[in-house]
């Protein structure tokens, strides 16, 4: 058995192999519902022989959605709809379904990214008011956000339980919490963003407050022996911003507050970051953040020789690798992997003629599997 695919346990389940479908915001949802888009892009993912898919961004309020288009859980309709994704996910495939609850903070309000890169809607495009840790826009021509009060930190958080018992309620198996990317988490976090003077900013411990209460009143409802993890940001990338020893503090207490794993991923605070892409590139603060913090971790970030992937298991890098462009490709990669290493993986009897034809096993001999 390769390290790839070898199990994986946490809490009271077991991941069949070491390898993640990222969640990736399809930007695809009306009023925050999954449409047919979800049944299509997450059905394939649920039926390709990954140990664990992870839904898109998920958010905990309308207004705390990137765009019009993102996906949400704050309403008996959400609930309905992803209901239906889920149901088919986990009646036709094989992977462990987890979800992302996220909220963007001042980064929500924007057009879909491939209309004008992203940028934020206007009133006549039917923007809405953004909220965030403190004033301060994302970008130049960026709306600033209404700095959270007592009462809407409690309502944000309130958001964060509540869809969490949805996403029980709907066959969830995994949370995790979206503090990364710059999104209203990570502004918490990182002293670039947080220049508030109350017991959320200022010292570390006062900024990473939040996110330690967000995560302590999820894990509090979410069943026992269900896992619940956190995505990072490690680092912003940019001089005085968020560092990796800080994450490591982080990433301390989320353990101790019965965090079971970390997804180590980097930047998007702001514009200004210099982030050193290449393959791989974040596998070392992952390596990092599982050392130091005595955490599980997952690595994510140009991901893509199967090779690789198996290099980071077996060396003790990451606990498991995370994929998104690298699926997006080719939706069987898993297929391609397996056969690359000499290992077996779940797949619908549907597709028994390409899994089984000796054709797979001729291309990852080729050198085309990765």
């Amino acid at each position: 058995m390769t390290a790839l695919f070898s199990p994986l346990r946490l809490r009271g389940m077991e991941i069949s192999n070491r390898i993640t479908v990222s969640p990736m915001c399809q930007y695809s949802a009306t009023d925050g519902s999954a449409s047919d888009w979800h049944l299509m892009h997450l059905g394939k993912f649920a039926v390709s022989g990954v140990g664990m898919l992870i839904i898109e961004a998920t958010h905990v309020e309308a207004r705390g959605r990137i765009t019009p288009g993102c996906l949400g859980l704050y309403s008996d309709a959400n609930e309905a709809a992803l209901a239906r994704i889920v149901t088919f996910c986990k009646e036709h495939g094989f992977a462990r379904i987890g979800m992302q609850l996220s909220h963007s903070g001042r980064k929500g309000s924007a057009r879909l990214p491939w209309e004008e890169r992203g940028a934020p809607l206007t009133a006549k495009d039917g923007a809405w008011p953004t909220v965030g840790v403190s004033g301060l826009p994302f970008a130049e021509g960026w709306p600033a956000p209404k700095p959270l009060d007592t009462a809407g930190l409690e309502t944000v958080k309130t958001a964060h339980v509540d869809a969490a018992q949805r996403a029980d309620r709907i066959g969830i198996d995994v949370i995790e919490l979206h503090a990364a990317h710059g999104y209203l988490l990570h502004e918490f976090m990182s002293p670039l963003s947080n220049r508030r003077d109350d017991a959320y900013g200022g010292s570390l411990q006062n900024r990473i407050r939040y996110v330690l209460e967000t995560f302590e009143a999820v894990r509090a409802v979410w069943p026992a022996d269900k896992p619940m993890g956190t995505r990072i940001s490690a680092t912003d990338w940019i001089d005085g911003g968020w560092t990796l020893d800080e994450a490591v503090v982080l990433c301390r207490e989320l353990r101790t507050l019965g965090c079971d794993y970390i997804t180590v991923s980097s930047g998007g605070l702001s514009p200004a970051q210099k982030v050193p892409i290449g393959e791989g590139h974040q596998v070392e603060l992952a390596a990092r953040i599982q050392r130091d913090a005595d955490i599980p971790v997952i690595a994510v970030g140009m991901i893509y020789r199967p090779k690789h992937a198996e290099e980071i298991i077996a060396d003790g890098h990451a606990d498991m690798v995370a994929l998104a462009r690298g699926m997006l490709f080719d939706p069987h990669w898993t297929w391609r992997a397996a056969a690359e290493l000499g290992a077996q993986v779940p797949f619908p009897p549907q597709y028994v003629r390409a899994y089984k034809s000796g054709w797979l096993q001729g291309q990852a001999a080729d050198g085309n599997g990765g």
